[in-house]
């Protein structure tokens, strides 16, 4: 039996779940995760607090996550200089679930999502999974979004839900402040919407984070997660910023006790180390920017990234030159946009392996591989 042969909704059929390889290589550089692992001094905080909070097992978590919420709060107060409370900030089981109970609340039958791709496949795929109409908005050749035609499509398609991913996934690229308050001030004009910036990799951009636009725009939401700057894929703790009252929507599809105690716990340990994280930051932006200066003197073409990956091309077969860098023992990512490989920040010697197997695959003369721009020095044809 064939998943279509079940009775499932229509809007799934011919889906594919979202993933990527997990494959048994030296180098794994295919799903923005951070190369560091935790601190000891970190990992045994977390053994401290996991252990106080194995004591209470026998009884529910805090429902609310009131002190995860107002630890989180007091990060974004500290790093953005925008002052947050408890009351405006919202946690969850990764930024994916943030994201679901947004679409529960304000998606669902009969209402509509739009974002603009190539972009976080998962905001459609929610959007789906959730019954929400999902509409496919224009990007430029450069990945940007396309302001005029962004507006159009807003205008005619009147979105319940609008997505701005800034920095954007797969691309890197982030969206200006004023970009964005024209797309909010659209999806207002157009019905009331609720605007999800997502800032998934904001901690790694060039720009400020957009935190600040806030105020005074009740249906703007900021979604976050711990999963990357925080070095902590393995925990699932994703966050939102919002006017207070969003927070209160959003607890009306929540799951019960939906965090557990073990991850407020693990959560907590994570924030009180929030310097020593960072600090990892500025050696993974550091590493991209090289990563992104090699690949340029390479001659490939790369896109500016203001995240912890960067996507480089152009191929004119893209899943012929992800097999040739697999060959060399570094798995990246083929997600898709024709033409154009991803590949995460890694130490510098996983990047350096990288760039040695791109630098080899770039000197083939295999012609599936064709299409980047000649290199600055010497002929490097494929």
């Amino acid at each position: 039996m064939r998943i279509d042969d079940l009775p499932i909704r229509d809007e799934l059929r011919g889906q594919s779940p979202y993933g990527a390889p997990q494959l048994d290589v030296s180098v794994q550089l295919n799903t923005n995760e951070n190369p560091y692992s935790l601190p000891e001094p970190l990992v045994a905080r977390i053994a401290e607090r996991v252990a106080e909070a194995a004591r209470h097992l026998n009884r529910y978590p805090d429902r609310d996550a009131v002190e995860l919420r107002t630890e989180l709060a007091a990060y974004l107060t500290r790093t953005t200089g925008f002052e947050r409370s408890r009351e405006q900030v919202w946690a969850a089981n990764g930024s994916n679930e943030i994201l679901q109970q947004l679409l529960q609340t304000f998606g669902g039958t009969g209402r509509s999502a739009l974002g603009f791709e190539p972009s976080y496949s998962m905001h459609a795929l929610i959007s789906r999974g959730t019954g929400t109409s999902w509409i496919s908005g224009p990007r430029n050749d450069d990945f940007t979004v396309d302001l005029d035609a962004a507006l159009a499509a807003i205008a005619e398609h009147r979105p319940n839900v609008l997505f701005i991913c800034s920095p954007n996934n797969p691309t890197g690229t982030a969206v200006a402040a004023d970009t964005v308050l024209a797309l909010y001030e659209a999806a207002q004009a157009a019905r009331p919407s609720l605007v999800i910036v997502d800032e998934a990799y904001v901690e790694f951009s060039h720009r400020a984070s957009l935190l600040p636009l806030l105020e005074g725009r009740p249906n703007l939401v900021v979604s976050r997660t711990m999963s990357k700057a925080f070095g902590a894929a393995g925990l699932r703790l994703g966050y939102l910023a919002a006017d207070a009252a969003v927070v209160d929507a959003v607890q009306l599809v929540r799951l019960p006790y939906h965090l557990s105690a073990v991850t407020q716990a693990t959560a907590l340990a994570c924030l009180e180390f929030t310097d020593t994280l960072l600090g990892y930051v500025q050696q993974l932006k550091a590493e991209r920017d090289r990563v992104v200066d090699a690949l340029r003197e390479l001659g490939f073409e790369v896109t500016d990234s203001d995240a912890n990956f960067i996507q480089f091309g152009r191929f004119a077969d893209s899943h012929a030159a992800w097999q040739a860098i697999l060959d060399r023992g570094v798995l990246v990512r083929d997600n898709g946009v024709p033409g154009w490989l991803r590949v995460t920040a890694g130490t510098p010697a996983e990047n350096d392996a990288f760039l040695d197997a791109v630098r080899t695959v770039r000197m083939s003369p295999t012609p599936t591989l064709a299409g980047a721009r000649p290199a600055r020095a010497a002929s490097q044809e494929l």
